[in-house]
C-alpha cells in the first residue's frame, strides 16, 4: 500500500521552523513507499487571521527545501480542490449526514450564553462540557447557524505511531462546533473529511492534538470511516528548553534563515534530525540518505530542544560538502543568484523573485572569476553565506588602517614599534623580488618561510602583522593564499601604507 500524506498548514504567517518539521516528516514517509504521494493542502477557513502573502511563503519555503508536492495546490490532482474555502460543499454534504443520524444539531445559542454557562460552571469549580447545556429543541440546520457535533460520552483508546497506545475518559467528549456561522468548517471536522476524501494513509502533527483526539474519533465513528495512522510529534522546544518555540518567542521562518545563508540541504538536515535518529553517530544527511533512513519508531518521545549553534555548524558542514564535492562554481551560485524557489512558486508573479547576493557591494564592480577566487580560499571558514560581507570585504576594497586594532593584537603587541617598522619593511623587500609571473600561493609561501629565517621571528608575531596589515580584520584565510589573491599591487601597497603609519606613529 502506498504511502499518502498531507502538509496542511493555515495562511496565518510565515511557517516557524516548529511547524516546518511537520512538513518534512510527512514527505519522508511518503516517499518511503512505491507511489507515495505527498499532498499540499491550504487550510483556509479561519478569515480572521488570514494574511495575504502567506501562501506564496508556504510554497517558497517547500520548494526551497525541496519538499516537492504531487498533489495539491497549483498543481492539481484527483482530490481537489485543495483550498479548504473551495470545498464548502464537501463539508455541507457530510455535515449532513451527521444530522441524518442524529449526530449533529444547529446551534442557536448566543455566545453571550455560552459565556454565562461558562462562567457558571466556573463558579460551580466543575469543568465547562457544552454537553450539559445542550439546548432541547433546535431548529433545522442551514448555512448561517454554527452546526455542533452530539457526542456519545465514553472511554476511548487509540494508538499513535509515536505515542504508543492511549486511551482518556468520557469526560473529554464534548459537543464541538463541526461548522462556524460563516458557513465554513472548523478544523476540527474540516480535516477529518479532507484526509478522508483524499485518502491519507497518515497524519503527522504536534502533540497538542492528542487532547483532541477523542473528538476526533468519535466523528470519525459517527461517519462510519475508517482513521489514517496518526504520528504525534513532541513538541519542538525554545533554545531555554523550557516551552514550545513559538512566533511570540522570536521564532524565525525558514525564508528569514534563506536570507542570511543558511543552505536548504543544512536546514532539510537539522531539523529532520530533531527529534530523530536512525541509531547511528551520523550528522549529514542528503535528502536520499534521509529517504532510506528515517522511519515513524524512531522518533523520539519527548520535546526537542532548538539548537541555532548546531544548525550553523551543520550549514558550515554543508557548504564545505558541496565545494569539496560539486565545485567551486556550484558554491558560487548559492551565493549570488536569483532564488531558485522564489522562481518556481512564483511562476504568475515573477515581481516577488528576490534576487539573493551575499557578497560586499564593492564586490560587484570585480569580475565573476576574482570573487570564485576570493571564495575558494574563504569558503571553509563560512557558518553561513552571509559571512562573505564581513570576511570578504577587504578583498575589494582597501581598509582602513587602524593602528589601535593593530596594537591590539595579542601578537603583535610584544613588538615595539620599530621592530613593526622594520619586519614591514624586510617583508616588503622580499615580496618586491617577486615578479608579477611569479605571484602564486607556493613562491609566497617560500617567501614567508625564508623571512622567519632571516629575522629569526616566530611564525604568530611576523605573520599576524603582515595579516593585519593586509586586511585589518579579525580573521583573514591562510596568508600565501590571501596575497595571491589580492595580486603583487594591492598586497605591496598595502603593507607600504601600513609601515608609513607605523612610521609617522613612532
Amino acid at each position: 500500500m502506498s504511502n499518502i500524506t498531507r502538509f496542511a498548514p493555515s495562511p496565518t504567517g510565515y511557517i516557524h521552523l516548529g511547524n516546518l518539521r511537520s512538513a518534512i516528516y510527512p514527505y519522508l514517509i511518503a516517499k518511503q513507499s512505491k507511489d507515495g504521494k505527498y499532498i499540499l493542502r491550504i487550510e483556509d477557513t479561519d478569515q480572521a487571521r488570514y494574511v495575504a502573502g502567506a501562501t506564496d511563503l508556504i510554497k517558497e519555503t517547500l520548494v526551497w527545501l525541496g519538499l516537492n508536492w504531487d498533489e495539491g495546490i497549483d498543481k492539481g490532482g484527483e482530490h481537489g480542490p485543495y483550498y479548504q474555502s473551495e470545498r464548502r460543499d464537501i463539508y455541507h454534504e457530510y455535515a449532513r449526514k451527521l444530522i441524518e443520524k442524529g449526530r449533529a444539531y444547529a446551534d442557536p445559542t448566543s455566545p453571550e450564553q455560552i459565556n454565562e454557562y461558562r462562567q457558571a460552571d466556573n463558579v460551580a469549580k466543575k469543568p465547562f462540557l457544552y454537553r450539559n447545556h445542550r439546548p432541547a429543541n433546535t431548529p433545522t440546520w442551514e448555512p448561517g447557524i454554527p452546526l455542533r457535533f452530539k457526542s456519545e460520552p465514553k472511554v476511548v483508546s487509540w494508538h499513535d505511531e509515536v505515542m504508543g497506545d492511549m486511551s482518556t475518559g468520557p469526560e473529554v467528549m464534548d459537543d464541538i462546533i463541526l461548522i462556524k456561522a460563516d458557513g465554513l468548517p472548523t478544523y476540527n471536522f474540516a480535516h477529518i473529511v479532507d484526509d478522508y476524501l483524499m485518502e491519507v494513509t497518515h497524519i503527522v502533527r504536534g502533540v497538542e492534538y492528542l487532547s483532541s483526539m477523542p473528538n476526533y474519533l468519535a466523528i470519525y465513528e459517527a461517519l462510519g470511516i475508517n482513521h489514517p495512522k496518526f504520528v504525534s510529534l513532541p513538541h519542538v522546544l525554545a533554545t531555554t528548553g523550557n516551552k514550545k518555540l513559538s512566533k511570540r518567542d522570536g521564532a524565525k521562518s525558514a525564508v528569514d534563515y534563506r536570507d542570511d545563508g543558511v543552505l536548504p540541504e543544512a536546514m532539510l538536515n537539522y531539523l529532520a534530525c530533531l527529534g530523530w535518529n536512525d541509531g547511528t553517530e551520523q550528522e549529514i544527511y542528503s535528502m536520499d540518505e534521509l529517504k532510506k533512513a528515517f522511519s515513524i519508531d524512531r522518533i523520539q518521545t519527548s520535546g526537542a530542544r532548538f539548537d541555532e549553534v548546531k544548525l550553523l555548524w551543520q550549514n558550515g558542514q554543508w557548504i564545505r560538502k558541496i565545494f569539496d564535492e560539486q565545485g567551486c562554481d556550484a558554491l558560487y551560485e548559492r551565493t549570488i543568484s536569483r532564488d531558485r524557489a522564489s522562481v518556481e512558486s512564483n511562476k504568475e508573479n515573477p515581481s516577488r523573485n528576490s534576487l539573493i547576493n551575499f557578497w560586499p557591494e564593492e564586490a560587484m564592480d570585480y569580475p565573476e572569476e576574482y570573487r570564485k577566487k576570493v571564495l575558494s580560499i574563504i569558503y571553509d571558514r563560512l557558518k553561513v553565506l552571509s559571512d562573505l560581507r564581513e570576511y570578504t570585504k577587504y578583498f575589494f576594497v582597501d581598509p582602513e588602517i587602524d593602528l589601535e586594532f593593530l596594537q591590539s593584537n595579542k601578537f603583535i603587541k610584544k613588538l615595539s614599534e620599530t621592530e613593526q617598522r622594520d619586519l614591514l619593511s624586510a617583508t616588503i623587500d622580499k615580496l618586491s623580488a617577486i615578479s608579477d609571473d611569479d605571484w602564486t600561493a607556493n613562491n609566497l609561501q617560500d617567501a614567508l618561510n625564508d623571512l622567519l629565517e632571516e629575522t629569526s621571528q616566530k611564525p604568530a608575531q611576523l605573520f599576524s602583522l603582515i595579516r593585519i596589515a593586509l586586511s585589518y580584520a579579525s580573521f583573514s584565510p591562510a596568508l600565501h593564499l590571501t596575497m595571491e589573491v589580492l595580486g603583487r599591487n594591492t598586497t605591496l601597497a598595502r603593507l607600504n601604507a601600513t609601515r608609513s603609519a607605523v612610521v609617522n606613529d613612532l
